[in-house]
């Protein structure tokens, strides 16, 4: 495994290199915009929805960030990710490289545009007043699964688009409909069962973070197996699906 990992070392590298360039290709901000956009986007969301659900929230500011931070990590990692194999079907149909290696270049990318944006989080949370606890340390938990849940999303996505070329639109909408039940803008307390949340992976991560951010509590182990299901289930899954039509994603790109 070790050979292997040296051996696409020099490959892998490369690759998230020029996913970095093309992305902020002849872009004035560069990598500023990673920061910027999601710090505007919160301003237009907290300007439009404070009037209709923020008004007997505390800390709505963070609570809105919180769902939002989350969510377009997953929309951007998910959506870059689910092209991964057709952006790049010019190079392993010449050369003989592990075709995951696009995606994980892919998420990489993604996780350092997360982290920048994480880093604007933590500063929204001192101007809304958040006291940091010890309990922030617990932040890796969801962030870790995270990155797993959408690598896996990523792989099955990616496999899909391969064989079925409409999965772009079909994710988009599906994006629509995750996004509205991710509770990003709205309590779910005002539902008569929240607990049907939980049935959007999502929304698990977003409030893992919530509760510790704003609550300053760790979710229990309930919460905690449910997140982690839906992360090992979305790369088990995944993994299958590229063990299985390796070879024949080289007949349909």
């Amino acid at each position: 495994m070790k050979e292997k990992i040296q051996k696409y070392r020099f490959a892998f590298e490369e690759l998230v290199s020029r996913d970095f360039k093309t992305k902020y290709k002849r872009s004035v901000l560069g990598m500023g915009w990673s920061m910027l956009q999601p710090l505007l986007l919160l301003i237009i969301m907290r300007l439009v929805f404070t009037q209709f659900f923020g008004r007997t929230m505390e800390h709505y500011t963070t609570y809105l960030f919180c769902g939002n931070l989350i969510f377009s990590y997953f929309n951007e990692s998910t959506t870059q990710g689910m092209q991964a194999l057709m952006a790049n079907a010019h190079i392993f149909t010449k050369v003989n490289v592990p075709k995951y290696l696009f995606l994980l270049s892919k998420n990489v990318q993604t996780l350092i545009n997360f982290g920048l944006t994480l880093i604007i989080f933590f500063i929204m949370c001192i101007f809304d007043g958040i006291t940091f606890t010890w309990k922030f340390i617990f932040l890796i938990i969801p962030i870790v699964f995270l990155l797993l849940f959408n690598l896996g999303m990523g792989l099955i996505l990616s496999a899909l688009y391969v064989f079925f070329r409409d999965m772009q639109y079909l994710w988009r909408i599906m994006l629509q409909l995750l996004m509205y039940m991710s509770a990003i803008f709205y309590n779910v307390d005002s539902f008569a069962n929240p607990k049907i949340f939980y049935l959007n992976p999502v929304y698990t991560f977003i409030l893992y973070f919530r509760r510790i951010v704003i609550h300053a509590e760790i979710p229990g182990v309930i919460h905690t197996g449910i997140m982690i299901f839906y992360s090992l289930a979305a790369l088990g899954i995944g993994c299958l699906m590229y063990k299985k039509f390796n070879h024949k994603f080289l007949y349909y790109v």
